[in-house]
């Protein structure tokens, strides 16, 4: 009982000493010898967007001409960041719906055929239901890019007979059902 009433005064001044509290820093506008300019607020690094910035906005807004550069890097992105869900097809049985997690909607779905390019753009900047959001990890453009490629996947999988070349009926036709 002796060694409680002695212990427990000690216990008490230990732990009142916090130097975490008091640790040295510097104020937005304050004079730091820490870097060359004598600034404590340095200037972010070339090429930084910051969230929800203007030419972020800009970005998402402008959407870019078509052309087969495009295609490519959307058909890259897609394999990256949508197809583990939405499958190489599109159809929605990837690999993470196989495990046991909701699966997508397909984009051959008429309500997604008819849906505007941008609304693949939103869903990917915003999420939508189970789907997080990607903005931090594709960029607006590629944004853009995976978007033209959806509408290729959707018009490769529902394309007329008649608007292919005769040299892709003869192949279709030789590889059979």
């Amino acid at each position: 009982m002796r060694y409680a009433a002695v212990l427990l005064p000690i216990a008490f001044v230990v732990s009142a000493c916090d130097d975490m509290s008091h640790q040295p820093r510097y104020d937005s506008y304050e004079k730091s010898s820490l870097f060359p300019d004598g600034k404590a607020l340095q200037a972010p690094p070339d090429g930084t967007v910051a969230r929800d910035s203007l030419a972020l906005e800009g970005a998402l807004a402008q959407r870019p001409p078509m052309n087969i550069a495009l295609l490519e890097r959307g058909r890259e992105r897609f394999d990256i960041f949508c197809t583990p869900c939405h499958d190489a097809s599109g159809s929605g049985n990837g690999t993470v719906p196989a495990r046991g997690f909701p699966h997508p909607p397909s984009f051959h779905l008429a309500r997604l055929r008819d849906a505007p390019s941008g609304y693949f753009v939103s869903v990917i900047t915003q999420g939508h239901g189970v789907m997080y959001s990607y903005a931090d990890r594709v960029s607006p453009s590629d944004r853009w890019a995976i978007a033209a490629y959806i509408r290729a996947l959707q018009l490769g999988g529902d394309a007329p007979l008649a608007t292919l070349s005769d040299a892709d009926r003869r192949r279709l036709s030789e590889a059979g059902p």
